[in-house]
């Protein structure tokens, strides 16, 4: 296992202040969501992209690593994008990188969460729950 014992790490990113023909461009934004999977090392095996009306879009890159996906709020200058990878190859940061300078967002959140920390216990923003709905308490 990688990355302090878990299998992958997801990165969420809050893109704010896009501009709408960029956000509201499917054939832009699935050629720039394939891109960044390609820079992160991944390999694509699938991709959909859904043009919606009156505006916005939503679309995954799905990888042998795991997957990007992307939905879009023209009208609010928003998107939020996963960026999900598994294993050593895949750099999710690298699709992050690119993707800021396609989006050019005013302002930004993120965090990356480690996925399947199977071994410990290192990612402190859960909270585990067992079969019966009880939180599991770390002693």
């Amino acid at each position: 296992m990688t990355n302090n014992q878990a299998l992958g790490r997801h990165i969420l990113v809050e893109a704010y202040g896009c501009g709408y023909n960029i956000l509201d461009n499917m054939r832009g934004i699935q050629g720039a969501m394939i891109e960044a999977a390609e820079r992160t090392g991944a390999t694509v095996v699938d991709v959909a992209f859904r043009k919606f009306e009156p505006y916005g879009v939503s679309g995954v890159v799905v990888i042998s690593e795991s997957h990007l996906a992307i939905h879009t709020w023209p009208e609010y200058g928003y998107a939020a994008i996963d960026l999900f990878t598994c294993g050593d190859k895949a750099d999710p940061w690298k699709a992050f990188e690119y993707l800021l300078d396609y989006f050019k967002p005013k302002r930004i959140t993120t965090m990356e969460i480690k996925r399947g920390n199977l071994i410990t216990t290192e990612n402190k923003n859960y909270i585990a729950i067992d079969s019966a709905g009880e939180a599991i308490v770390d002693e």
